[in-house]
């Protein structure tokens, strides 16, 4: 093996370098800033929403603040939240069902990226005559109707 640095998991070396690669200095540090700004953020919108639903009127109005929503949105808001999560969840389950073809629908059995061998003589006869002596053979989608029978006859 060579000498040069090799990324930790390159097809010649699979396995993670001992001592590992030093950090390359051309990355940004600006998703870290932004992350803290979000957590920040995030924290002290809760706990002025907290303040908000919780205090007394008179402390409110002591503090300097003349006008605030009412107090019935400290509850409106997270259960219209709560429900707009169960209605994501509801309306995607709903799109999946839809789009989910019925069970006698061909689009459950097969797709348009199914490989089949080119036509022979008879069905049976061409998955047979594809197979080699020599090597492995073809991979083919086999049919619905002869795994079935392969599946479902009756043995003697």
């Amino acid at each position: 093996m060579s000498d040069e640095p090799q990324s930790p998991t390159s097809p010649a070396s699979p396995i993670a370098p001992f001592p590992p690669l030093p950090p390359s200095g051309d990355h940004s540090r600006a998703p870290e800033f932004y992350g803290f700004v979000a957590w920040t953020s995030t924290s002290l919108l809760f706990v002025l929403f907290f303040l908000w639903a919780l205090l007394p009127d008179s402390w409110i109005v002591e503090a300097g603040i003349e006008w605030y929503p009412s107090r019935e949105w400290a509850l409106l808001l997270p259960a219209y939240s709560v429900f707009l999560v169960l209605l994501t969840y509801f309306v995607y389950f709903a799109l999946a069902i839809h789009a989910t073809p019925s069970f006698s629908d061909l689009r459950a059995i097969t797709d348009s990226y199914a490989h089949f061998p080119e036509p022979g003589v008879s069905q049976d006869n061409l998955y047979v005559s594809q197979a080699s002596a020599t090597g492995p053979p073809q991979l083919y989608d086999i049919p619905i109707g002869m795994v079935n029978r392969v599946v479902y006859s009756r043995r003697s």
